[in-house]
């Protein structure tokens, strides 16, 4: 269901709820390129059935999708098409084309080039974990991340969100975590990662599908090496690598977390994968913040649980936590 993750932390005040926002994204669809048109952005039902809601709901968890589409028009074939048109014009005049001129026919060139230019086509998903005060974009870069929320907080106005800062870098933590193989509660390091330096050169040493307790790794952090990236797992759940940008990436889902899943389909099977998904990230992702020292002073409001305390609570009691994220989603409603 989810791929990569980047972070953000809701401001309070924001109340709305999953149909209003339902009824806003399907203000600003996706609509597919027109010939001529080089991007286009626009909403799309999650579950990937026409007239569906644009926000589903599974377990008091939202998903929203943004779908992306893009002309590809090469730089070499548009220079191709501007010098073309340049020789028609030296042939007529005498003259090359100058700079303004030559700057006039690439856009006549890419207009020409356009309607005849392949598509790429994509689309991120969007987590909304409001029992958390947490939205997470399923992105592996903060530029598609950063587009992603832009335009959610254009069609969603009164929404405020801001990057999650943790208290300690992760940088920090995974140099520590490699130097005397200390990891937080749950979490384990796997065999990848990468260390990068500081000097001018900035050497690179990356290890693939190979121990890290060893003295080798020691010496390149003891040396000035920092990590990057570190592939790690949780309670034999989920693996993922986590980022010195704090970008989770690589997630996968191990045969422990589908224990007692029930077989399913269609759309009891998208409900299905967004319950797992959701319940398990859930509780990886605060207790992952906690791991990196919280979250950075003023992140979180006075008054506030902390990600992990909100996660720890729907762990206790009589109900399971798909219980008691279904009677969160309900108050919310």
């Amino acid at each position: 269901m989810f791929k990569n993750l980047i972070p953000y932390r809701i401001a309070e005040g924001w109340n709305a709820s999953a149909e209003e926002i339902a009824e806003k994204l399907a203000k600003e669809p996706f609509l597919a390129c027109a010939p001529t048109q080089p991007l286009a952005v626009g909403w799309v039902p999650p579950r990937g059935i026409e007239h569906a809601p644009f926000v589903e709901v599974v377990d008091g968890h939202w998903l929203l999708k943004l779908k992306r589409e893009q002309r590809l028009l090469p730089s070499s074939v548009v220079n191709e098409r501007v010098d073309e048109l340049s020789a028609q014009i030296e042939e007529q005049t005498g003259r090359k084309p100058g700079k303004k001129a030559k700057k006039e026919l690439k856009e006549q060139a890419v207009h020409e080039l356009l309607p005849r230019a392949f598509t790429k086509t994509t689309a991120t998903q969007v987590w909304v974990a409001r029992h958390l005060g947490l939205l997470f974009v399923d992105a592996g870069s903060s530029s598609r991340a950063d587009e992603v929320v832009t335009l959610l907080i254009q069609a969603c106005p009164g929404l405020s969100l801001q990057l999650v800062q943790t208290a300690e870098s992760p940088a920090a933590c995974m140099a520590a975590w490699l130097m005397d193989g200390v990891t937080p509660e749950g979490f384990q390091i796997e065999r990848e990662c990468e260390l990068k330096g500081s000097d001018e050169q900035k050497p690179i040493v990356r290890y693939g599908r190979h121990p890290l307790d060893i003295d080798e790794v020691r010496s390149h952090l003891t040396s000035g090496k920092m990590p990057t990236r570190l592939a790690m797992s949780w309670n034999e759940r989920v693996s993922f690598t986590l980022t010195e940008a704090f970008v989770i990436k690589q997630i996968d889902f191990l045969d422990l977390a589908f224990e007692g899943r029930p077989a399913a389909s269609g759309d009891e099977a998208f409900d299905a994968d967004l319950a797992l998904a959701t319940g398990e990230l859930g509780r990886l992702m605060p207790a992952l913040i906690d791991g990196l020292g919280g979250e950075h002073d003023g992140m979180v409001a006075a008054g506030t649980a902390s990600p992990a305390a909100a996660a720890r609570t729907e762990s206790e009691g009589g109900q399971d936590a798909a219980e008691q994220l279904e009677a969160v989603g309900s108050a919310m409603a």
